[in-house]
């Protein structure tokens, strides 16, 4: 696979002064920039994969919360997320960044962030669009290539269900901020600098996962989604799930947007040792696909419990 060219001379302007500032921090993470358009080849036999995703203040995040460097990594690795969800390898990326008259001079904390999103994954910057706009706001484009693409509707009954990494801590995060409690460093580093699962993705899918979805709206939320997807029913034991610490019981966890772990389905069991060995972080089963007739079935042990309430973006 070749790489676009480098970066292409800007003309003057404020505009053009701030993509140059950003540029100058992003270094050789970025190509090809200031065309109208990016160019990238996929690799021969591989399937394009592309999405989106915005992240915007007061709704998505808080200045008050994070900081300009947090909030740049932390858009870019939202949106990255979603190809982890389909085990598929970053190209690159494109952002599109309406920057306020108050936040000009954080330009720079911005790109470092972005900066640091795409180092994480692997990848880097093709290009964008700056304007300027009442609030800041960042929406990702991220491209990227793979031969057999994980969906959301490759489970069939008896699939085994599985999650990586642990649970609840960007709700609990979310909790205090809005209590005014005491704010754990734990949850906030966990709601600040999420991960995407690019890597752990990929080896699953080598190792025959059927079907993903990334969380970001939920767990439970996004194990209904999968199960829509899919056609089938599941049986969910939340006792099972893993914990982050200080997070109070599974229903919290079950309930905590922005995750950005995985949900994985798999017809034969998953080396969840292997994968820990390799990522450091659990794959923990949690459930099975079940016949579409009983639904999605929420349990703590052995006592079935209401499904919990996830994110729902227009809800206010």
């Amino acid at each position: 696979m070749t790489r676009p060219s480098p970066p292409v001379a800007l003309a003057s302007g404020a505009e053009f002064d701030a993509i140059r500032a950003m540029v100058a921090r992003w270094g050789n993470r970025a190509v090809g920039i200031g065309d109208d358009a990016a160019v990238v080849q996929v690799p021969r036999g591989d399937a394009l994969v592309a999405s989106v995703d915005s992240s915007i203040e007061q709704r998505h995040f808080r200045g008050d919360w994070l900081n300009a460097r947090e909030i740049g990594y932390r858009a870019v690795t939202a949106a990255l997320s979603d190809l982890a969800a389909m085990a598929a390898q970053p190209l690159g990326i494109l952002v599109a960044l309406v920057l306020p008259e108050s936040r000009r001079a954080e330009i720079e904390a911005l790109a470092d962030g972005i900066g640091e999103a795409v180092t994480a994954a692997g990848t880097v910057v093709l290009g964008g669009n700056v304007t300027a706009g009442e609030a800041l706001s960042l929406t990702t484009t991220v491209l990227g290539h793979a031969f057999a693409p994980l969906t959301r509707s490759g489970l069939q009954a008896g699939d085994a269900l599985y999650v990586t990494g642990h649970f609840g801590g960007p709700g609990a995060a979310l909790a205090s901020w809005k209590s005014g409690h005491r704010l754990s460093d734990v949850h906030r580093e966990r709601f600040a600098r999420p991960v995407a699962r690019l890597r752990e993705a990929r080896w699953l899918a080598d190792r025959g996962a059927t079907a993903a979805i990334d969380i970001s709206d939920g767990l439970a939320s996004d194990l209904e989604q999968l199960a829509v997807a899919s056609a089938v029913g599941m049986d969910i034991d939340l006792a099972a799930v893993p914990l982050v610490e200080g997070v109070n019981g599974p229903i919290a966890a079950a309930a905590s947007g922005e995750e950005y772990e995985l949900i994985i389905g798999a017809r034969s069991p998953m080396d969840t040792a292997g994968f820990e060995r390799a990522f450091g972080i659990p794959l923990t089963a949690i459930g099975r696909a079940m016949s579409p007739d009983g639904g999605v079935i929420f349990r703590q042990g052995a006592e079935r419990v209401a499904k919990p309430r996830g994110y729902d973006h227009l809800s206010r």
